[in-house]
């Protein structure tokens, strides 16, 4: 059962209130750590990647190391392309082998969001390929596409209905109030009451679209369980996976100033890595699922 679309397994994860981890890789080293954590947790889990380091390393790279990897695993796996507001690379990733693609289209006005994203979406599902689209604009930063906190727009719960119905997408990724990056105050002022209602308002009378949490990254341990309890199902966690990747090496290489093996500092990147999402799986009630 390894490799699927995203929408499998989160309706699942929906009916039965939990969340799959959707953890931002920027290497294989990471996506390897990923991978063997999902199957000792015994827990579906999506492996994304940014737009800019899937150019950089090339979608097709990015899909034969996750199909390889993934192939034998015995639990389900997904591999997702985040934030890409490109119609045309949203196509590039689904002919390269990614199952679930995130259009992007919020920063435009909604009737042109519905347009992209649909054209997205029609292209995607003659492919068993899954699509997010995003309602609102979530705030901070994201593969180095910046939006203020002030600009940032909530999603309007009837139009997550219309949204939905119209474009025919699989998550749907509300802004409520979470924010790419590091928070800048240990209590983010988020809106609850409007992810229940739009949880209602979709998902109410079944399982449906599920739906998106971005901005992972800093939230306490409360806030991710009650964020889950209102019917969030996939949880983005990028910057904490960034910050461990590069916080390792620099502390590696700095007590090891003699040593030159690679494979030493891949290794320990891996541990951490393994760590971090290991939490991630335990906390948004993923482990033991698959």
């Amino acid at each position: 059962m390894p490799i699927v679309n995203a929408k499998e397994m989160l309706l699942t994860a929906t009916a039965e209130k939990y969340a799959v981890g959707a953890f931002n890789v920027t290497n294989f080293i990471q996506m390897k750590a990923v991978v063997e954590t999902a199957i000792h947790k015994q827990s579906p889990v999506i492996i994304q990647t940014s737009v800019t380091p899937s150019k950089f390393r090339g979608p097709d790279v990015f899909a034969a190391v996750f199909k390889t990897m993934a192939r034998e695993a015995p639990v389900p796996i997904c591999l997702h392309v985040d934030h890409c507001n490109e119609v045309d690379y949203c196509i590039t990733c689904a002919d390269a082998g990614y199952t679930n693609v995130m259009i992007d289209a919020s920063q435009h006005e909604f009737a042109e969001n519905i347009r992209q994203t649909k054209m997205v979406v029609d292209y995607c599902h003659a492919r068993n390929i899954s699509v997010e689209g995003e309602l609102g604009t979530v705030s901070g930063v994201e593969d180095q596409v910046v939006v203020a906190e002030d600009e940032a727009q909530l999603c309007d719960p009837d139009l997550a209905v219309e949204f939905v119905d119209q474009t025919g997408i699989d998550l749907l990724a509300p802004a409520i109030g979470t924010a790419h990056g590091v928070y800048k105050t240990t209590t983010p002022k988020l809106d609850f009451d409007r992810l229940a209602t739009i949880a209602q308002k979709i998902n109410g009378s079944g399982p449906h679209t599920p739906l998106v949490i971005h901005g992972g990254t800093g939230l306490s341990d409360d806030t991710v369980r009650k964020l889950v309890s209102l019917g969030g199902s996939k949880f983005n966690v990028s910057t904490e996976l960034k910050h461990c990747l590069l916080d390792t090496t620099y502390d590696y290489i700095a007590a090891n100033r003699s040593g030159y093996d690679p494979g030493k500092v891949d290794r320990a990147i891996l541990e951490a890595i393994s760590g971090v999402v290991s939490k991630w799986m335990e906390l948004l009630g993923s482990a033991g699922r698959a």
